[in-house]
């Protein structure tokens, strides 16, 4: 099936966070507190994504209060922390939501997203994930994790939804 064509009937977009939404590293400081950098143009994408009147989603295998801090102030609601089978929490997700696999994207990195890449209609590696995710995404962005590719996939979803240029068009003048 065409880029295109999967981009066109995606309603959901769900994401991992480290290495997707982060660059990977994990931060701890003296005190055992976790830090993550997340990019501001990836915030800005899920932001046009939701005005857009789609849902986004995060599914991680960890655990962290700073995932939750962004989740909030990005206005994501559909949270998965903790999970070791993503594939089980997202046909959940996608089963309370009335979808089905082939109107969701997701968006992962390493082996624990390989059969959610599979399963979904429009499963997506980030630039530096692993062999296998790369292999088996319909998608690859030129972007890594944590530098915007969760931007340039909502970017590519949304234009190929022929919605793109809406969306920008209050920023342009």
């Amino acid at each position: 099936m065409k880029l295109e064509d999967r981009c066109k009937s995606v309603e959901l977009i769900l994401s991992d966070v480290d290495g997707v939404l982060t660059d990977g590293g994990i931060i701890f400081d003296n005190q055992g507190i976790e830090t993550k950098r997340f990019h501001v143009r990836d915030g800005m994408g899920i932001k046009l994504w939701q005005r857009a009147g789609f849902k986004f989603g995060i599914v991680t295998a960890r655990t962290s209060h700073v995932v939750q801090l962004r989740a909030n102030e990005l206005g994501v609601d559909i949270i998965r922390q903790g999970v070791d089978a993503k594939l089980v929490a997202a046909r959940r997700i996608i089963s309370e939501l009335g979808l089905t696999p082939e109107r969701v994207c997701y968006i992962g990195d390493d082996l624990p997203d390989l059969a959610l890449i599979k399963t979904v209609g429009l499963g997506v590696a980030v630039a530096d994930a692993s062999l296998e995710v790369r292999n088996a995404a319909a998608y690859v962005t030129k972007l890594p994790g944590g530098q915007g590719a969760v931007r340039e996939t909502i970017e590519c979803v949304l234009a190929n939804k022929g919605l793109w240029d809406g969306m920008i068009r209050k920023y342009a003048n």
